[in-house]
C-alpha cells in the first residue's frame, strides 16, 4: 500500500504506455484488498478517484486501450462496493456527467465494420458502467419505505442530498431510455431498466414528476412490455408500481393512453388482450430458461446475476408466475377501480380512429368483389382524407392507440383491395390490379399533397413515423446468438464434401413411406453443412435419389472408370475458377464413386480437417447444380413440417425451435442433436402465384401508355414472405410501410399521372404544368433502428459466416423491405451475403476502418492476393484477361504495370480508373452521347473530346434487336465490352476498388433489376422524356374527348404547343437515330395524332426497353460471373454509386485538418503545412481530383470522405539533396502518403504541387 501515493501521482502522467502500466498494477492492487472496506478506504485517500474519472472520462488527453479502459471501470465498481470514502466521492465529482458521455457512445449501428474484438470490447464497457451505476445507487425494494424504515448509510445519504439523485435522474435517464429504444442485447436492457428502476424509487415526487414528463415515460414503458424475457417485464411492472404509487394521479390516464393497462390486463389475462397485446404476450406461460436464449460474450447466465461479479450462476431467482401476479396486483390497486374491463376506458381520439377504420372496412368488404362506383370511391377517398386529417390533428395520438384502432390494417386492405388478407375476388388478376394500381395512385396523390390547408404537416411523413413507432413497439423478431458454440473444424458431407471451420449439423435423410418413385438413401448419420441452402442439398441429393437419373450414372460411370487415373489426374489438376466450379467436379466424382456403394460413411475425424483456403462459404451460390429448371425437385420436411427450400438447414432448424419454445435454441443441444429430415417428390405446379400475377399484369398494363409499367411491385404487395403471423400487427405495419416507401419511389410518377389526368379533363390546357417539382420523404425515415441494431448484432455473431447463419427474419427482411436497415448495416449484410467471410473476423481493432464504405480496404482479408502484369497501352486488353483469370475466382487482384516498380493499392486504384476512363471514349457504340458533335463541346473540353459529354450520366445506346451493325461498329463488339464493363464493375465491389463512372441514375435501376418507365427517360435525356410526356397527354385527352363523344367520327381539333402534330414531321424512326426503324420497314409512316400513341409506345421500348436489354443482360451476366447481381437490389440507385464510385463531393475545409495526419518532420502548426491545407481549400473540383488521383491512385474518395481513407492521409517532410524550391513532391500511394518539401513560400509550393498532380502521373517508380 505504501505504492499507492506514488501510483496516483504517475496518473497525472500523458504517456500512455505509462499511465497504463500504472492502472494495470493498481487494478492488480484492487484484486488483493476488494475484501477489505478499511484498505479500500486507504486506496482511495491518495486521489486514485479523481485520476481515475480523469481517464475514463471521453475528453480525457490520455487514451486507455480498450482492455485497460474496462479493467479502471472494473476497479471503480470494487471501490464503490467495498469503499464508503470511494462512493461519496464518486457521486461528489459529478460521475453522472462522465458515465452520461459513456452511454450516449452506445449505437453501434453506425460505427461501421467493427471488428468482433471492438465490439465486444464496447459490450463490456457498457456492462461495466451499469454494474457501476448499480453499485452508487442502493437497492430499494418495494415494501421499503425510505422516508420511514431504518436506512443504510448510503441511503440516508442519498436522501440528505435528494440534489444528486435529481442529478443522476437528468443525466442518466434521457441516455438510458435512448440505449433501450436502439435494440440492446437483453443483458443491456436488464441492467438499464434495473438503474431505471432504483433512479424511480430513490427520486421524491415532485423530482420524479419533472423527470419523467420530459422523457416521455409512458410510452418508453409500453414499448419494454413488448420484450418477451419475465426479468425484463417484472423490471416494468415494478417501476408502473412504484411510479403509479407516488404519481397516481398524474399516470393513470398518460399509461391508459399508452396502452400499458391493456399490457397489465393481458399478462394475467391473456385470452383477452387485444390486437396491440398480441404482439406482447401471445398467451403462453413465461419459461424460467427463456433467459438463457442469449447474451453477451463474457456473461452467459440468467439476467437475475447480470450484476454479480463472480462468474458462478446460481438458479433463477424469479418466481413462478411473478410476473402474472404481480400484474394482478397492479390492475386491483389502481386500474380496477376506474372499470373492471379496459374496454370501457378507451380514449376519445382511440374510439374516433376505430369508427373510421371500422367504416372504411365495411365499404371495402362490399367493393371486394365488384369493382366500386364512381361515389363509392368519392366516398372512400373522404374516409382516407378524413384519417389523414386525424393523425395529422392537434390531438395526440399514442403508438398503442394508432395500432389498436385498426386504421394500419384497414388502410392495408384498401390498397391491396383485400388480397392480402388473402381475400378471394370474382374478378381476374388483371383487374385486381388494375384496382390496386389506381388506389395507389389515388392514396398516393392524398399523402403528397400540400395543397389542403388542414393538413398542417407533410400527410406521408406523418404516417412514416406512426409506423416506424408502432414497429419498433410491435415487432418480436428474435436476436440469437451463438457465444457458447465453440467453433471447431468440421468435415461436412453433403453438399459439398469439403472442410468447415463450423460445427456440422448432424442429419438423418429419410424417404416418405409410399413414394415408389424415389430411391432411400443411406440410415447412418451423416454431417451437413448448416449454412447452404436447402435447394443446395436438394442438388446433392436429386441425382443419388432419383430411380432413372441414379441408373443413367451408374452405366455412365463404367465408362468413366475405363479412362484410368490418367483422365482423373487431368481433372484434378485442372485449374479451378470459382468455389462453384469446385463444387461441381467434386459433386461429379463423389456421384459416379457413391453409385457402387450408395451408403456413405459419415466423417467423425473432425479435429485435422485444413480450413478453406479463400475463407468463403457456399451458403449463396446458385448454379452450382446443373438442374433442368428452377422448380424443386424434393420436398423436406421435420417433424411431419415442410421446410422452406430457400432458407439454410440452420434457419429451417432454429425457425422450429422457435416454434416450439425450445431451451436449447443455438445451444451446443443443437449440434449435438441429430435430426430426422423427410423426403419426398416435389409435384410440378402449373406456375407461381408471382410468376402468373406478372404475365398478366404485364400483358394488360402494357396497353395502357400512362400508368406505371411497374406490376411487379403492386403484384408484390399481395404476398407477405416473413416469419409473422399475417394477423399480427407487424405483418400489416411491413406491408404499409412498403407501399409508402413505394409511394415515396414512386412519386413523380404519381403526380404526373395527376396532370396528365388534369390536361386530359380540360382541368388545364398550360403543357408546362407537366414540370414540377415534388417533395418526397428522405429515405432515412424508412430506417428502423430497432431492426438495424438488432441485424448488427446478428452480423456481429461468430456461427454469422453467411447469411445462413442467421435467423431467416434478418433475410427475409432484407429481401423484402430492405429501406427498414440502415445503409451501413446493409453493406455488412451484402458483404455477408455476396461473398462470405471467415469466422475469425476478429483481425482488425481499428475503429477508423468502415468496412464496406471504406471503399478502398474491405474486409476481404479473406481472399489469396494474385498480381497481374498491365500494360499501359493496351488497358481494356489487360483488363480482359484479367477478367478471363479471376472473375470466377475469391482473389484478391493487385496490379504492377510493365517496365515498372510500383505494385499494390496505388496502381490497382490507376488501373480501374484508366479502365473507367477507357469506357467513356466515343466511338464504342456503348453509350447515348457518343453521336454527340464535337462541335457542340465546350472549348475547354476540347482535350478531352475523345471522351463522352454526358451531363445526366452514362446509359446504354439503343441498338434495334435486328441489327448487327451500326456506323461501322459490330454489335457483338458491343456486347462484349457490356460484358467486361459488368465483369468490372462486379470485381471493385469484391476487391474493394473506387471507381470512376459516372453512370446515370437509370442505368443504377437496372442494375438493380428494376424496370424503367417512360417517366425514367428524363433522368439521362430530359429534352425526349419532356416531350414524350406531352405527347402522353395528348393522346389522354384524345382518348377522354372520343369517350364523350361516343363515336368514333368525331372530328378532334388538337395541338401540340399551337403546332398540328403532322406539322411536326415526324417519321417513325428513333429520335437521333435515323438508323432505327420503329416499326417494319414497309410501314414507315408519319407521325400523326391517331398513331401517336403507338409512337410514343415503340420510342419507350426502343430507349428503355428492347432497345437496350441485350445490352443490359450482357452487362449483368458479365457481373454475375463475379457474384450474383441480385445481392445489390438492397440498395437504391444513390448508395449503389456511393458503393461503387464514393463521394461526390471531395472534401470540405473543415474536414482537411480533422483527418490528415502529419509526420516525420510536421506538425499541424508547421508552415508547410498551413501553406499546404491553404491550398488545398483553394482548388477547384478539377485540381481535388487530380490531387487524389496524384496521392491515392484514384480520383475519388471512398463512401465517408477523407475519415474513411485507409490508410489515413500523411504528409510527412521531404529531404531534398539539392535546393528545396527545385524539388517535386512525391508520393508512395499504396500509403496515401505525400512527401513534400518544406517550400519556402506558399506560391512556389502551388506551383510545385500542381505541376506535380497534373505532371507526375501516369507511372509508379522509386521515388
Amino acid at each position: 500500500m505504501d505504492a499507492i501515493p506514488i501510483l496516483c501521482n504517475l496518473l497525472q502522467y500523458e504517456d500512455k504506455q505509462l499511465v497504463e502500466s500504472v492502472v494495470t498494477c493498481l487494478i492488480k492492487i484492487g484484486e488483493q484488498v476488494c475484501h477489505s472496506s478499511d484498505m479500500l478506504d486507504e486506496f482511495c485517500r491518495h486521489g486514485l478517484i479523481q485520476q481515475a474519472l480523469h481517464l475514463i472520462d471521453l475528453n480525457s488527453r490520455t487514451t486507455l486501450g480498450q482492455p485497460i479502459y474496462v479493467g479502471l471501470i472494473a476497479l471503480l465498481v470494487k471501490l464503490a462496493s467495498g469503499s464508503a470514502v470511494a462512493f461519496r466521492t464518486l457521486l461528489e465529482l459529478n460521475i453522472s456527467s462522465i458515465i452520461k458521455d459513456i452511454l450516449s457512445t452506445y449505437d453501434l449501428s453506425h460505427h461501421g465494420m467493427l471488428s468482433t474484438s471492438v465490439v465486444d470490447g464496447h459490450c463490456s464497457q457498457m456492462h461495466g458502467v451499469l454494474k457501476l451505476l448499480n453499485e452508487l445507487l442502493p437497492t430499494v425494494t418495494r415494501e421499503q419505505d425510505i422516508e420511514v424504515q431504518l436506512l443504510s448509510d448510503r441511503e440516508a445519504f442519498l436522501i440528505e442530498r435528494p440534489d444528486i439523485v435529481e442529478k443522476f435522474g437528468i443525466d442518466l435517464l434521457p441516455v438510458l431510455i435512448q440505449v433501450l429504444h436502439s435494440g440492446v442485447d437483453m443483458y443491456i436492457c436488464y441492467g438499464c431498466l434495473s438503474i431505471i428502476s432504483k433512479l424511480v424509487s430513490l427520486s421524491k415526487s415532485d423530482v420524479l414528476l419533472t423527470l419523467l414528463q420530459t422523457a416521455n415515460f409512458s410510452s418508453f414503458l409500453a414499448g419494454v412490455f413488448t420484450r418477451k424475457d419475465p426479468h425484463v417485464i417484472l423490471l416494468a411492472l415494478q417501476i408502473v408500481d412504484t411510479v403509479l404509487l407516488k404519481l397516481p394521479h398524474v399516470f393513470l390516464k398518460a399509461f391508459t393512453k399508452e396502452g400499458v393497462l391493456f399490457t397489465i390486463y393481458g399478462l394475467f389475462s391473456p385470452d383477452k388482450c387485444s390486437q396491440f397485446m398480441s404482439s406482447v404476450f401471445d398467451g403462453r406461460r413465461f419459461a424460467k430458461d427463456e433467459c438463457k436464449k442469449s447474451g453477451p460474450p463474457d456473461v452467459q447466465r440468467c439476467p437475475c446475476f447480470t450484476f454479480d461479479a463472480g462468474p458462478e450462476t446460481g438458479s433463477c431467482k424469479l418466481q413462478k408466475d411473478a410476473v402474472q401476479n404481480l400484474a394482478k396486483d397492479i390492475w386491483t390497486n389502481h386500474f380496477s377501480v376506474e372499470s373492471p374491463n379496459p374496454e370501457k376506458v378507451l380514449t376519445d381520439i382511440l374510439q374516433k380512429l376505430r369508427s373510421l377504420s371500422t367504416a372504411l372496412t365495411a365499404m371495402l368488404s362490399k367493393s371486394l368483389n365488384d369493382v366500386a362506383s364512381t361515389q363509392e370511391e368519392d366516398e372512400i377517398y373522404n374516409l382516407l382524407h378524413q384519417i389523414m386529417l386525424d393523425l395529422n390533428g392537434k390531438d395526440p395520438i399514442s403508438t398503442f392507440e394508432f395500432v389498436e384502432s385498426g386504421i394500419v390494417k384497414a388502410l392495408v386492405n384498401y390498397l391491396t383491395n383485400g388480397q392480402h388478407l388473402g381475400g378471394k375476388a370474382k374478378n381476374g388478376a388483371v383487374d385486381q390490379l388494375y384496382i390496386i394500381e389506381k388506389r395507389f395512385e389515388v392514396f398516393g396523390r392524398l399523402l403528397l399533397s400540400f395543397s389542403d390547408p388542414a393538413l398542417e404537416e407533410f400527410p406521408l411523413l406523418t404516417l412514416v413515423r406512426r409506423l416506424q413507432s408502432a414497429l419498433s413497439s410491435s415487432e418480436n423478431f428474435p436476436v440469437i446468438l451463438s457465444h457458447t458454440v465453440r467453433l471447431r473444424n468440421s468435415y461436412a458431407t453433403v453438399p459439398y464434401g469439403r472442410c468447415t471451420s463450423y460445427p456440422c449439423l448432424k442429419i438423418q435423410f429419410v424417404k416418405e413411406e409410399g413414394d415408389i418413385g424415389l430411391r432411400g438413401y443411406t440410415e447412418r448419420v451423416l454431417n451437413v453443412d448448416p449454412f447452404v441452402p436447402l435447394d443446395a442439398i436438394e442438388g446433392y441429393l436429386w441425382p443419388k435419389l432419383n430411380n432413372r437419373k441414379a441408373e443413367d450414372l451408374k452405366s455412365s460411370s463404367h465408362a468413366l472408370k475405363e479412362k484410368g487415373s490418367s483422365s482423373s489426374h487431368s481433372l484434378s489438376d485442372s485449374p479451378l475458377s470459382s468455389p462453384e466450379g469446385t463444387a461441381s467436379f467434386e459433386l461429379r466424382t463423389v456421384d459416379t464413386g457413391d453409385l457402387t456403394d450408395f451408403h456413405t460413411e459419415p466423417v467423425e475425424n473432425e479435429q485435422h480437417c485444413p480450413l478453406e483456403e479463400d475463407g468463403s462459404t457456399n451458403a449463396d451460390h446458385p448454379g452450382q447444380f446443373d438442374k433442368e429448371d428452377a422448380s424443386p425437385k424434393l420436398l423436406f420436411y421435420l417433424e411431419g413440417k415442410q421446410l422452406d427450400c430457400t432458407l439454410s438447414l440452420y434457419q429451417s432448424i432454429l425457425k422450429r425451435q422457435l416454434e416450439l419454445e425450445a431451451d436449447n435454441i443455438a445451444s451446443a443441444k443443437l449440434w449435438n442433436h441429430v435430426y430426422k429430415i423427410t423426403y419426398r417428390r416435389a409435384v410440378k405446379s402449373k406456375k407461381s402465384y408471382d410468376e402468373h400475377h406478372h404475365n398478366v399484369a404485364q400483358s394488360s398494363l402494357s396497353r395502357r401508355v400512362s400508368v406505371f409499367n411497374c406490376a411487379s411491385f403492386f403484384s408484390g404487395m399481395l404476398v407477405p414472405e416473413v416469419d409473422v403471423e399475417r394477423s399480427s400487427a407487424a405483418c400489416d405495419i411491413l406491408s404499409l410501410l412498403k407501399s409508402l416507401e413505394g409511394i415515396n419511389g414512386f412519386r413523380f410518377h404519381l403526380m404526373y399521372c395527376e396532370r396528365i389526368s388534369a390536361f386530359a379533363e380540360g382541368r388545364t390546357d398550360n403543357l408546362d404544368t407537366l414540370n414540377l417539382a415534388v417533395h418526397g420523404v428522405s429515405q432515412n425515415e424508412f430506417v428502423n433502428s430497432k431492426l438495424t441494431e438488432k441485424l448488427e448484432q446478428q452480423i456481429r455473431d461468430p456461427m454469422a459466416v453467411s447469411v445462413g447463419g442467421m435467423p431467416s427474419w434478418c433475410t427475409q427482411l432484407m429481401t423484402r423491405y430492405p429501406f427498414l436497415f440502415g445503409f451501413e448495416a446493409r453493406c455488412k449484410y451484402f458483404r455477408l451475403a455476396a461473398l462470405g467471410r471467415s469466422p475469425v473476423h476478429t483481425q482488425s481493432t481499428s475503429i477508423s476502418n468502415m468496412g464496406v464504405s471504406n471503399g478502398r480496404q474491405h474486409n476481404n482479408g479473406n481472399f489469396p492476393r494474385k498480381k497481374f502484369l498491365v500494360h499501359r497501352d493496351k488497358i481494356l486488353d489487360s483488363a480482359s484477361k484479367m477478367m478471363d483469370l479471376y472473375a470466377r475466382q475469391k482473389v484478391v487482384v493487385e496490379v504492377e504495370y510493365n517496365e515498372e516498380v510500383g505494385t499494390g493499392l496505388g496502381p490497382t486504384l490507376e488501373f480501374y480508373t484508366m479502365v473507367c476512363h477507357e469506357f467513356q471514349k466515343s466511338g464504342l457504340g456503348m453509350w447515348r452521347d457518343d453521336h454527340i458533335s464535337l462541335d457542340c463541346m465546350k472549348s475547354s473540353e476540347a482535350e478531352d473530346s475523345k471522351f463522352l459529354v454526358s451531363r445526366f450520366g452514362l446509359f446504354p445506346r439503343p441498338w434495334s434487336p435486328s441489327s448487327s451493325m451500326s456506323s461501322g461498329i459490330e454489335f457483338s463488339e458491343v456486347n462484349n465490352k457490356f460484358i467486361l464493363l459488368g465483369q468490372i464493375v462486379s470485381k471493385a465491389l469484391q476487391d474493394g476498388r473506387v471507381l470512376d463512372l459516372p453512370f446515370s441514375k437509370a442505368f443504377y435501376k437496372l442494375i438493380l433489376g428494376k424496370e424503367l418507365t417512360m417517366y425514367d427517360i428524363q433522368l439521362f435525356d430530359p429534352g425526349l422524356g419532356r416531350a414524350l410526356l406531352e405527347f402522353c397527354a395528348l393522346v389522354e385527352r384524345k382518348r377522354y374527348l372520343e369517350s364523350l363523344c361516343k363515336a368514333k367520327s368525331c372530328e378532334l381539333d388538337m395541338h401540340f404547343r399551337n403546332t398540328r402534330i403532322e406539322d411536326l414531321c415526324l417519321d417513325f424512326t428513333l429520335p437521333g437515330y435515323p438508323d432505327y426503324a420503329l416499326n417494319s420497314a414497309s410501314d414507315l409512316n408519319m407521325v400523326n395524332l391517331y398513331n401517336l400513341e403507338e409512337y410514343v409506345s415503340f420510342i419507350v421500348d426502343a430507349t428503355v426497353k428492347s432497345g437496350i436489354s441485350r445490352q443490359v443482360e450482357a452487362f449483368k451476366s458479365g457481373f454475375d460471373q463475379v457474384f450474383p447481381i441480385r445481392h445489390l437490389e438492397i440498395f437504391t440507385e444513390d448508395e449503389l454509386e456511393c458503393l461503387l464510385c464514393g463521394e461526390q463531393e471531395l472534401w470540405n475545409s473543415s474536414a482537411l485538418l480533422d483527418h490528415i495526419k502529419f509526420d516525420h518532420g510536421y506538425t499541424v502548426s508547421s508552415p508547410p503545412v498551413v501553406n499546404l491545407l491553404e491550398i488545398m481549400r483553394e482548388f477547384d473540383d478539377k485540381q481535388q481530383r487530380a490531387f487524389l488521383q496524384f496521392v491515392t491512385g484514384a480520383p475519388r474518395l471512398p463512401t465517408g470522405g477523407l475519415a474513411s481513407l485507409s490508410p489515413k492521409l500523411t504528409i510527412v517532410r521531404k529531404h531534398c539533396s539539392k535546393r528545396v524550391d527545385d524539388d517535386l513532391p512525391s508520393v508512395m500511394t499504396c500509403a496515401n502518403y505525400l512527401k513534400l518539401p518544406p517550400y519556402s513560400s506558399k506560391e512556389i509550393m502551388k506551383e510545385k504541387l500542381l505541376f506535380a498532380i497534373t505532371e507526375g502521373q501516369g507511372s509508379f517508380h522509386l521515388s
